[in-house]
Parts: C-alpha cells; structure tokens; sequence
C-alpha cells in the first residue's frame, strides 16, 4: 500500500514538478520563522534579566552604602572638597542632610589637610543654612587645625553666604556675585481679581490667625506686622553669623546688610571676601595639597528614580493644595 502512495506522489511531482518545491518552501519558511521568533524571545528574554539584575544590584549596593573604595583606605594627604550647586533646601546637594555627612567625612579623614567647600548657590532654606553652619562651627572647634575654605563660582549669595560666611577664608573670581544679606517672604494676592470675577473665598479656620497670609483673603495690619517681626528676627540671625565670621575684615556699610549684592572683585574690598581663586589654586597655593578628593553625597540611581516618579509628584501636590509662605535667603 505504502508503495503504491509514493508511486502516486511521485507520479504527480513528476507531473508538476513546482507543486513539491512550493509545500517545501513554504514548510521551510514556516520552521525558520518559528526558530526566529524563539531566538528572538530568548534574547529578550535574557536581556529584561539581566536589566533587573544590575537594578538590583545597583539599589542593594546604594542601600547597604557600599563603595568600590574602603573608608579606611589611605588617601594620603589631599585637600577634601565639597560642593553645594544650586539652592539651599531640604533636598538637593545643598540640603543639611547632604552636607553634614560630607563634612564629617571630609574633616575626620587623617589624610585630608583642609576642607574646600565649592559654592554655587542663589540661597533658600535660613533653616538648612543655619543646621550647617551650627555643624562647621562644632567640627571647627573639634578639629581646630583642619582649616575650611569656600570657593565662590557664578554665585554666592543670601543662603550661600550664610554657609560661606562660617569658612575661614572665601575666595572669589573677580565676577561672581556675592552678598544679598537678607530675607524674604513673597506670595500673592487675589482679592480684588475675585471680587472683579464674582469667585468668593470660604475659609474656615480655628484659631484666628490660622489663615496668616492666605492670598486669597485681605492682608491685615497684625499679620503683616507679624510677617515683618519673623523677617527682622531671621534677618539679625543672618547679621550675627556673618560678624562673627568675618570679623574685623568685615568693612561694614549702611548697605552691607541691606540685602544688595556685589561683584566678587567689590566684595573683597568690602570684606565679604578674601581674595581671588579657584579650588585648584586653593589647594595648590594655600593648602599646599593639590590632590583633591571629592566627599560630596551624591545621589545614586535609586534615589534619583524615585525622586522623579515618586517624590517630586509628592512635593507638587503638596505645593499645590498649600498656602503656607516661607521665609527664604535669597
């Protein structure tokens, strides 16, 4: 029987010989496909594990704050650097909690001979900037002959200088601009753009002053009063550490705390300043120790992530459904 089927197939290939090249194209199209896509799968497949292993990875090796260098290993003697970019907040490199572990580390280390914080800051936060100064007078007192410098690059100013005003010496470039010793607090006010639309504001407070300076309500003479009593209180806080950090350098004007600020060439005249310099002349010509070692925190892959889908959604809500006006350095 067998044989008398293939006779037949072979009696029709023989026939029409095109008929068995094209069901074995078309088989052979079908398998190659078939083992593409498998291979393809495969690779995709190795290629999400392994994304998730080296997350994984990464996330552990951030957690358990593990480093490629161990924090005994002896650098030799080097001048530690620490940079603050942009403005002085609870988050951010210009926050307390990224600064004062970066201080500690930079001013516990044998190896370090000075400590060089490299400043670029419009100001912000008198809380975080007055939390970092109490911690570089502490480790000032605790390792007196471990000397702080600051470098201004573009800008030094209200918040930035609280901190720098605490150095032992502020270097500039002759363009930077450096000062604005003072405070503020700035918001808006709605009332009359809601009376001219017909919107009513219903606030409902217990406690009399608990809508202290709702911008959608009529600004009152006690909160203002108030507002401006918070402001000159922080405002002499900020006077205090710079005399005390400056000293009788400090060639002090009816304009020097009047909030204005300078260029880094008039600040020296002023005495907001030391001199003229950089990180690398800092360390070469005044520590004499041009090995420069970073100790700024900086943040992981983690962190980041989760700051830029999780918590900034956070903040904005929050900012978003608050009023509440803060006092800024800047």
């Amino acid at each position: 029987m067998s044989d008398n089927i293939r006779n037949d197939s072979e009696s029709r290939f023989a026939a029409n010989p095109t008929a068995g090249n094209w069901e074995r194209e078309t088989l052979e199209k079908l398998v190659f496909a078939t083992i593409k896509e498998r291979r393809a799968a495969r690779r995709w497949s190795i290629f999400f594990r392994l994304a998730f292993l080296l997350v994984l990875v990464v996330g552990l090796w951030t957690y358990l704050g593990l480093s490629f260098g161990s924090d005994d290993e002896n650098l030799g003697r080097h001048t530690a650097l620490i940079e603050i970019n942009g403005e002085i907040e609870a988050e951010g490199s210009g926050s307390a909690d990224n600064v004062i572990p970066s201080l500690n580390k930079a001013f516990s280390d044998v190896g370090s001979a000075a400590v060089v914080m490299r400043i670029d800051s419009p100001g912000g936060s008198p809380v975080q900037a007055g939390i970092i100064v109490d911690e570089i007078r502490r480790l000032k007192k605790g390792y007196p002959d471990k000397p702080l410098y600051v470098v201004v690059d573009e800008i030094c100013a209200s918040g930035g200088y609280y901190i720098a005003a605490a150095a032992d010496k502020i270097y500039v470039n002759k363009a930077s601009i450096v000062g604005s010793v003072g405070v503020l607090m700035d918001s808006f006010g709605f009332t009359g753009t809601m009376e001219k639309l017909g919107v009513e504001r219903r606030l409902l407070t217990a406690g009399a002053n608990k809508g202290f300076l709702d911008p959608f309500s009529p600004q009152s003479e006690k909160h203002r009063a108030h507002a401006q009593e918070m402001l000159n209180e922080i405002h002499q806080q900020f006077i205090s550490v710079v005399r005390a950090g400056r000293g009788s350098r400090l060639k002090e004007t009816p304009e020097t705390f009047s909030g204005l600020y300078w260029t880094g060439a008039k600040a020296v005249e002023m005495g907001l300043a030391d001199g003229f310099g950089t990180v690398d002349t800092v360390a070469r010509d005044i520590v004499k120790a041009e090995d420069i070692v970073d100790y700024t925190a900086h943040e992981g892959l983690p962190e980041r992530v989760l700051k830029k889908f999780g918590a900034a959604v956070g903040d904005g809500a929050v900012k978003a459904m608050s009023h509440t006006v803060l006092p800024q350095l800047k």
